[in-house]
């Protein structure tokens, strides 16, 4: 079930004889609530132009992680570096800047309910650049032709739209900026099989055509098999597995065993 382009990129990753550019960079990350742990010297890199999926069993770590590269979740210790400038050094304005390089799409789309779909995808624009309003209307428009939606979708509200559509919103917002890197946090739960294949097949196109980098949060075996370039599983607060589709398959880790080896990764296996 891999995607057609999927060796042509990881070619692309691994140029250079595997010394692909690193866009973000964690180095003995702990993070933790209260009494509990979540990560324990967590150590991973995100290579330039991949599409990362990150995997673990439910409340393992996953969207924390992302979270807490995004500047949401405070660290206790250890270093995060995204395009080579370490986050704890920057100022406001070097912080700022940065963050306008890279979107996110959270789970379940945390699209402003009050606001219009064109209204919600100018957020960042609003944030950080100072447009007309009119040249704001026109980029809104291009990043929802962009996600695969019509015009006349944008003068509708949150609630007027279907799980799908609203994914594809949230994915226009996070396209808002032109970022060379999008986070992606759960971006086909809630879907139908359909509507989620629809998706992959999107995010694949997209990173094909604008070059970006996607960090993808999932458990959904589907875009494991068909989009991503690499998997880095976590579990016990640390990288159990990273590597690509093979790499998960040979792991004698019991989770990643029972994940990749069930019922559904099987059959998927076993399509044409």
């Amino acid at each position: 079930m891999a995607h057609p382009d999927h060796g042509s990129r990881l070619k692309a990753v691994d140029a250079a004889g595997g010394h692909a550019e690193v866009i973000i960079s964690v180095r003995d990350l702990v993070v933790g609530f209260g009494q509990r742990t979540v990560m324990n010297k967590l150590c991973l890199d995100v290579f330039r132009g991949e599409i990362l999926g990150f995997v673990g069993a439910s409340g393992s770590g996953k969207s924390v992680l992302m979270r807490t590269i995004l500047g949401l979740v405070p660290k206790r210790s250890g270093t995060i570096t995204a395009f080579n400038q370490t986050l704890d050094q920057l100022t406001p304005l070097e912080r700022s800047m940065l963050e306008r390089r890279w979107g996110v799409l959270f789970q379940h789309g945390a699209l402003f309910s009050s606001l219009t779909v064109l209204q919600n995808i100018q957020v960042p624009m609003r944030e950080y650049l100072h447009l007309s309003q009119g040249l704001m209307d026109e980029l809104a428009c291009l990043k929802l032709e962009m996600v695969g939606l019509k015009p006349e979708t944008g003068s509708k509200m949150p609630s007027e739209l279907s799980g799908g559509m609203v994914k594809r919103v949230a994915l226009a917002r996070a396209l808002a900026l032109d970022p060379e890197i999008v986070f992606l946090d759960e971006p086909t739960s809630g879907l139908d099989p359909i509507g989620a294949g629809e998706f992959d097949e999107l995010i694949a196109t997209l990173q094909r055509t604008l070059g970006l980098t996607v960090f993808m949060v999932t458990h959904d075996l589907g875009s494991l098999f068909s989009v991503c370039d690499r998997i880095a599983a976590i579990g016990n607060g640390e990288i159990i597995a990273e590597g690509d589709l093979t790499v998960m398959l040979k792991s004698k880790d019991p989770w990643i065993q029972s994940y990749f080896h069930g019922k559904r990764a099987q059959s998927m296996m076993q399509e044409p």
